[in-house]
């Protein structure tokens, strides 16, 4: 279940949070590397690190480990701009994104779908929801060359994959990664790109 922050909402300004959602194997930290590495410097996202009570295991998300007693210290002092538990764990994104939008920065979170809409509550207009998509089949040869669960986990995640695209907000961006993964990271830059300009032209 999601977990309130009980903060106001953010008052709009040129920033956007691109809120990144998508299967486990959807390739949403390949992506977020991409951004990091292919963007200009003068439409070069920051995207922010995820702290979670899970420790390194050798995968692909560089993520920050706590452990459980650091975790709700954090949540104590609220060093957290949001935070949420899923799959047994706990993830936090740090305060600083909201001085990054504040500065106009176009900033990148994997966020949860299970958190959107509390995420939403407190960023109105700043948030960009945005889908990672992939084939089930191919997400499913994904899941299985990575080699963390079993035919059953497997399944259960595809499942709450096809569940996700189901219950998504109409005005959610679509990214597919179902081929090379440099047309995906450029297609995902472009939407930004996109929805940045938008959003000047809507502030003037």
């Amino acid at each position: 279940m999601p977990e309130s922050n009980n903060r106001q909402p953010l008052a709009a300004g040129l920033g956007r949070l691109f809120y990144i959602m998508g299967a486990s194997g959807a390739g949403k930290d390949t992506l977020l590397r991409g951004c990091r590495r292919d963007s200009t410097d003068d439409m070069r996202p920051l995207v922010a690190h995820r702290y979670i009570t899970r420790k390194a295991d050798g995968g692909t998300e560089r993520h920050v480990w706590l452990s459980d007693t650091e975790f709700e210290q954090r949540v104590a002092i609220d060093a957290f701009a949001m935070h949420w538990s899923a799959n047994g764990f706990r993830y936090g994104i740090g305060r600083e994104i909201d001085q990054w939008l504040a500065h106009g920065g176009q900033v990148l979170v994997n966020g949860s779908r299970g958190y959107l809409d509390e995420a939403r509550s407190h960023y109105g207009d700043t948030l960009v929801p945005v889908l990672i998509r992939v084939d089930p089949d191919r997400l499913q040869q994904r899941l299985v060359m990575r080699g963390r669960e079993c035919a059953e986990q497997i399944d259960a995640r595809i499942r709450r994959a096809r569940e996700l695209e189901q219950q998504l907000p109409s005005d959610c961006l679509v990214i597919e990664n179902n081929g090379n993964v440099e047309d995906a990271v450029s297609n995902l830059l472009a939407a930004i790109a996109e929805q940045q300009n938008g959003h000047r032209r809507w502030l003037r």
